[in-house]
């Protein structure tokens, strides 16, 4: 059994503030989620702040709390600009004000007399931590002869640099009795969610800002992802791209997935090499994955078989992983495209622009094409525009024709204007002469675009209909069962009209 308790108590919330005040209030709330705590007291910016935040800690902290205390140097990858002495002087008090545990990194262990930490007056159990912001630690990496009887729980925080690498730390790491593994940065982040399911000690999570690179929020880790509930019979999805940010699907289909009581998860992977991703992906169990930006078409060549209309297409945004590995694909933007299109607009003889001819250009083309519209594109590469153009029987439109010719839908198939550089719009007011725009991109919901075409008078169908249309597909394709569609949109909807909601306070 881990020190740390079991379940929820895994889930270790991260407490950092520049005051004691701001500390106490999102201890109130981590407290709420789980009785286990990291208390950064480096981040505070004074001793006088330290001094308060442990005076209210006496008074407040509840009976069960297991709370570790943390005071790390720069020398460490941490805040604290004072000495070794001044760090164990600070853990000291911390464990008078009922810090059960500290964290106490090796840099400062091996600058101690005789490497012993069991002389100073520090919590009862000791974590000793190793953090690598730029690798991943080796295999015995600063854990030499003395240390092993003298701490309580090891903790290797590294970051990898290939989904294949957080793999192997992470199995590495948790070999070892009462052990934290933490992948770091954003290639780590699907191995992090899944460290407690590995066998790690515990899993960090940010109460409000965040400590480390590659850090998933307190709420989202319990809530969202369920880390503390994962077990081996867990089916594991997830979302392929680069940038893979801002990819609102793990809410999708995990808000799905709790809402019909299904032990599975849905993880957002950072991919810049698709080879590194497929030779990792066993690893973690994958069942099925989306795809999008930049990999809907170059992952056809790692497939074993698609349906017929993927292959006229030529991209996929949709992979369902068999009993024998092998890769099947599908795309649910086609599917997209045109329940978000045909409320607004009669397809059959419209003409429709679109502006882009990657993957999901390319789903918008042949849905507007065989539902009878006029399909014209694009694009920054006329040669690109030109071959989708002759794909769907359409033709190819120069960016200086935008000024003078009309269409009845444009339809914004880039990455411009996606958040978080939502300011942006691929299309200038003098270009759009059109009766609806759409933009494929869904955060944020109201983009750039979509404001201009508003301010002329023209209708706009946000990119979050066809969002919905193809993720609601996709799990469907997946589970074999119908989506709970209500509570997916209304989860959605909320959090991008929350995002509106803080862009336009002041």
């Amino acid at each position: 059994m881990s020190l740390f308790g079991k379940g929820v108590g895994r889930i270790c919330a991260v407490v950092a503030a520049s005051s004691a005040r701001e500390m106490a209030a999102q201890l109130r709330l981590a407290w709420r989620e789980t009785p286990t705590v990291e208390l950064r007291l480096d981040w505070l910016k004074s001793d006088s702040e330290r001094r308060r935040l442990l005076a209210w800690l006496r008074r407040h902290r509840p009976r069960k709390a297991v709370i570790v205390a943390t005071c790390r140097r720069r020398e460490g990858g941490g805040l604290f600009a004072d000495s070794i002495q001044d760090e164990l002087y600070w853990l000291a008090q911390a464990a008078e004000a009922g810090c059960s545990w500290c964290d106490l990194e090796v840099e400062t262990l091996h600058k101690l007399p005789r490497k012993s930490v069991r002389q100073y007056s520090l919590p009862r159990r000791i974590l000793l931590s190793i953090h690598d912001f730029a690798a991943i630690p080796p295999p015995n990496a600063a854990l030499g002869r003395p240390l092993r009887a003298d701490v309580d729980a090891i903790k290797i925080a590294g970051t990898p640099r290939t989904l294949v690498d957080s793999v192997r730390f992470l199995r590495r790491a948790t070999k070892r009795p009462n052990c934290v593994a933490v992948p770091m940065g954003e290639v780590g982040l699907p191995a992090r969610l899944l460290a407690l399911r590995e066998g790690s000690a515990l899993a960090y999570a940010p109460v409000a800002e965040s400590t480390a690179p590659g850090q998933v929020s307190l709420h989202q880790t319990k809530h969202l992802y369920r880390a503390h509930a994962l077990n081996r019979q867990s089916q594991v999805f997830g979302v392929i791209g680069n940038p893979i940010a801002h990819s609102l699907s793990p809410l999708l289909h995990n808000t799905a997935f709790i809402e019909q009581k299904i032990n599975a998860v849905y993880l957002p992977f950072l991919v810049k090499d698709l080879r590194d991703f497929l030779k990792a992906a066993p690893d973690f169990g994958l069942r099925g994955f989306s795809v999008t930006i930049p990999h809907k078409q170059s992952i056809l060549r790692y497939l074993h078989d698609c349906d017929s209309l993927s292959a006229d297409i030529g991209a996929v945004n949709t992979v369902i992983v068999r009993r024998d590995g092998s890769l099947y694909g599908c795309n649910t933007d086609y599917v997209g495209v045109l329940s978000s299109l045909e409320r607004k607009l009669t397809l059959p003889k419209s003409q429709a622009l679109i502006l882009g001819a990657g993957g999901s250009a390319r789903a918008a083309a042949f849905a507007l094409s065989r539902a009878g519209a006029s399909v014209f594109i694009c694009a920054r590469r006329e040669s690109a525009a030109r071959e989708l153009a002759r794909a769907v029987g359409g033709q190819m439109v120069p960016r200086r024709a935008l000024r003078t010719k009309s269409f009845d839908a444009i339809l914004n198939a880039t990455p411009v204007g996606m958040h978080p550089h939502a300011a942006i719009s691929p299309l200038a007011p003098s270009e759009l002469h059109c009766r609806i725009v759409m933009d494929l991109i869904y955060r944020p919901e109201r983009t750039q675009l979509l404001k201009l075409a508003a301010q002329k008078r023209i209708a706009t169908v946000s990119g979050v209909e066809m969002f919905l249309a193809q993720g609601i597909a996709q799990w469907e394709l997946w589970m074999k069962r119908p989506a709970p569609q209500k509570t997916v949109r209304r989860a959605v909807l909320a959090v991008l009209r929350a995002e509106e909601r803080g862009r336009s306070s002041p």
